[in-house]
């Protein structure tokens, strides 16, 4: 047998309530890490204007400080998980956390919009690295069961939070100090997360394979980059224009060609599509696209309702979030042990649900709208649902990961869901887009309401459809040891059992 072999034998062997050594510190550095990913995602946009002001952006540049950490992480998120099964995790992790801590320094020092738009795409390239890798270390240092599911429910919680807390953080930091600082913030962040990542993580490899499947990850990137960047185009100028044309057809030619090269050309592919056929994986990212959509784009109409049509300022606006932060802690707490007892399916139905119905009242808001009356409900109702849901579909992904594919899986995983984030606010943007010039300010905040109202329809439809495959395809049954890859790194013609 070889040494895949036995440590495929020890996975199945350890006792569902167990974990590696440890364990706990691993939790802490996969948390930190994901914090910081979700962090810099969330907690920029509020700063933006005090951005634009200081550096001097030309009009429509603005957008870039965003794009550039999108374009790149999306991009790369595939071939940052496979890398760190390459390299080892602790150093994957080293390096990624050393490289955000730089990127975001030269970030915070920025003098020109070049150089915070170069410090951004930096931070973009070490976040595709850290978020699965964030996961990928839970994987393997808890086995399946009960001892995961735990881990994987206080990374999920953690990371949510950290979303909802980031926009409150940003507001906060912009108003009392300087926008410099949503950056400058980070360092503290990564000198703990060395010291953890050095102590807990192991050094040894955990792919078995000889090299790194280079002409995948270029396809990967490529189609993935194209896509975002089509999207971020079509959000912007629409959908018919040139630029996200060319892009979108960029994205099928190397995604077909990726496709085809790991089937038929790749020694070692980037990904084994035969991984894709459990029930478990697919299901959960079909999901959690819908899933990113639906959070990525609420987020950010809500946002943008408080302050244009409820007339918050960014501080005001980020504490407006909090119950959102607390009904988000809550969902992600009540999850774990709901699904112990009622199974993945109804509590991952139920959250989905819940996260229509929010979104859904979040469209019955208006100009006469107040925190109390309108803004407060559809935030616990929805978050309590993405806390719900967010954890038990990421315990679905990962229930029939092995080890040596944990950053296959979570950088899977990430991907779907940056994908769907990036397409749900290009669609969402356009629905949302007002036509005419408004003859008063009146006019100018009715066509406002109505353009957030449909988003936010269109928002909740992403959830119902979310909810309805979860009815129709997710199982609920005892956990079954995965199916062993092939040694060569060949897809599999044997599917792994359904999970979840």
């Amino acid at each position: 047998m070889t040494d895949l072999s036995a440590e495929i034998t020890e996975h199945r062997r350890r006792d569902d309530t167990t974990a590696a050594p440890r364990a706990g510190l691993v939790l802490a550095t996969a948390c930190i890490a994901q914090v910081m990913v979700v962090l810099d995602v969330s907690v920029v946009n509020v700063a933006l204007p005090s951005i634009a002001t200081d550096l001097g952006f030309a009009p429509g540049g603005l957008s870039w400080v965003v794009n550039a950490y999108t374009l790149v992480f999306g991009g790369l998120l595939l071939l940052g998980g496979r890398f760190a099964d390459f390299v080892g995790h602790r150093v994957a992790m080293l390096w990624g956390l050393t490289v955000f801590g730089i990127t975001s320094v030269l970030g915070g020092l920025a003098q020109t919009p070049g150089q915070l738009i170069a410090a951004r795409a930096g931070q973009g390239l070490a976040g595709a690295l850290l978020a699965p890798l964030s996961l990928a270390v839970i994987m393997v240092a808890f086995p399946t069961g009960k001892a995961r599911s735990r881990a994987v429910g206080t990374w999920a919680m953690v990371a949510a939070a950290a979303s909802a807390l980031g926009v409150l953080l940003g507001g906060l930091l912009t108003q009392w100090l300087s926008w410099r600082w949503i950056l400058f913030v980070n360092v503290p962040i990564v000198v703990l997360g060395l010291a953890l990542a050095w102590k807990s993580l192991s050094g040894a490899a955990t792919a078995r394979i000889k090299r790194l499947d280079v002409p995948g990850a270029f396809l990967v990137t490529l189609a993935v980059t194209a896509l975002v960047n089509g999207l971020i185009r079509a959000g912007e100028h629409g959908w018919g224009t040139l630029g996200a044309g060319l892009s979108f057809v960029v994205a099928v030619v190397a995604g077909l060609a990726f496709v085809v090269w790991e089937l038929r050309g790749a020694s070692e592919p980037l990904v084994r599509f035969g991984m894709l056929r459990a029930r478990s994986v697919w299901v959960a990212n079909l999901v959690v696209l819908f899933i990113g959509a639906a959070t990525v784009a609420g987020f950010y109409f809500a946002s943008l309702f408080l302050q244009n049509v409820l007339h918050y300022s960014p501080l005001r606006a980020g504490c407006a979030f909090v119950p959102f932060c607390i009904g988000t802690i809550a969902g992600s707490m009540l999850s774990g042990r709901l699904t112990a007892r009622l199974g993945t399916r109804p509590v991952l139905a139920t959250g989905l649900a819940l996260g229509a119905l929010g979104m859904l009242l979040f469209g019955l808001m208006d100009e006469n709208s107040t925190f109390l009356d309108g803004f407060l409900l559809p935030s616990l109702v929805a978050s309590v649902g993405v806390g719900l849901c967010m954890v038990s579909n990421t315990s679905l992904a990962t229930s029939a990961a092995l080890p040596h594919e944990a950053g296959m899986i979570s950088g899977l995983i990430n991907a779907s869901r940056q994908i769907g984030g990036s397409l749900g606010l290009a669609i969402l943007t356009t629905v949302a887009a007002t036509h005419g010039t408004p003859s008063s300010a009146a006019d100018r905040t009715r066509q406002l309401v109505d353009g957030y109202e449909r988003a936010f329809f269109v928002t909740a439809a992403f959830c119902a459809v979310a909810a309805v495959i979860a009815v129709v395809f997710v199982r609920d049954a005892a956990p079954t040891a995965p199916v062993e890859a092939p040694h060569d790194g060949a897809p599999t013609d044997t599917a792994q059992p359904e999970a979840g």
